[in-house]
């Protein structure tokens, strides 16, 4: 359920900063654990990174 997330960090990492896509791809991962939707819980944690 959190590969495509896993995945998706992997690639960003290669454009943004590693700790950065690391710490979007364990994020979204906590919150598909606590039940959200993966695409709400990527788009929670979007939102974050705009704040």
């Amino acid at each position: 359920m959190v590969e495509p997330w896993v995945q998706n960090g992997l690639r960003e990492a290669q454009t943004i900063s590693t700790e950065h896509a690391l710490r979007e791809a364990a994020a979204i991962s906590y919150l598909v654990g606590k039940g959200y939707y993966p695409q709400v819980a990527h788009q929670i944690v979007e939102s974050w990174w705009h704040h």
